[in-house]
């Protein structure tokens, strides 16, 4: 055999070793393949995270009547879009404060929105809004009724109705009148999770009293602006 032919047999060996030791050992090997797979799924999880972080939510508060339209008449004679306005304005400051949030209202003064424009649900659609929560204070004829009720119609708005039930029930110390589904326009015609809370009944005399106070509605806000933050998972 010439020097040339083993030269190359020689040759062919060398590679055929570093060829296979690169592919075991080196950059290509199974462990630094799944190495580089795992160090990438990571950089994905970390980008998933910090995009979650960095997004915002836009939130409508949708303070029930207004102007022309006083909503239900207390039982003190106190009007319920004054109420609504007041516990509105109260939530709408503790949520500007989250920087995962952006938060908007339907009214923010004593303004009358016609019902028949549709203009609450339509706001909030044009707004690509995330939430859309409707504040009011029930009514009855008979003046002993009591209690916290909240309101969905949409199938994906039941679990934000149920989570603003427990936190609002919690606050205000009324019978917990429970969830329940209802065609209301402002719900209806909402494209985007809604709910609408009758905090109480205005009309009840013990619990309008409770519903007037600073105190009572700080304590109510507050719950109001927790379950928004436990629906969209906000620490």
């Amino acid at each position: 055999m010439n020097k040339k032919i083993k030269f190359s047999i020689f040759s062919v060996f060398v590679i055929v070793i570093v060829v296979g030791f690169t592919i075991h050992y080196g950059p290509f090997s199974k462990e630094n393949i799944s190495q580089v797979k795992r160090e990438q799924l990571n950089q994905e999880k970390a980008r998933s995270v910090k995009d979650s972080s960095d997004k915002k939510y836009k939130i409508v508060l949708d303070p029930g009547h207004g102007g022309k339209d006083p909503g239900s008449i207390g039982f003190s004679g106190s009007y319920e879009k004054d109420f609504t306005l007041s516990l509105a304005k109260r939530v709408y400051h503790l949520l500007e404060k989250e920087k995962q949030i952006e938060v908007y209202m339907t009214r923010d003064k004593d303004t009358f929105l016609s019902t028949e424009t549709r203009i609450r649900p339509k706001y909030a659609n044009d707004l690509g809004a995330d939430l859309f929560v409707s504040i009011h204070a029930n009514t009855f004829t008979d003046p002993s009724v009591s209690g916290t009720e909240s309101y969905y119609y949409n199938r994906n708005s039941l679990s934000l109705a149920k989570i603003m039930q427990k936190h609002v029930v919690e606050a205000t110390g009324f019978k917990d009148r429970g969830v329940k589904k209802e065609n209301y326009f402002v719900l209806k015609d909402t494209t985007m999770p809604a709910t609408l809370i009758e905090i109480g009944y205005i009309t009840n005399p013990e619990d309008e009293q409770a519903m007037l106070t600073s105190e009572f509605q700080q304590s109510v806000a507050e719950s109001i602006s927790e379950a928004i933050k436990e629906y969209l998972k906000i620490d």
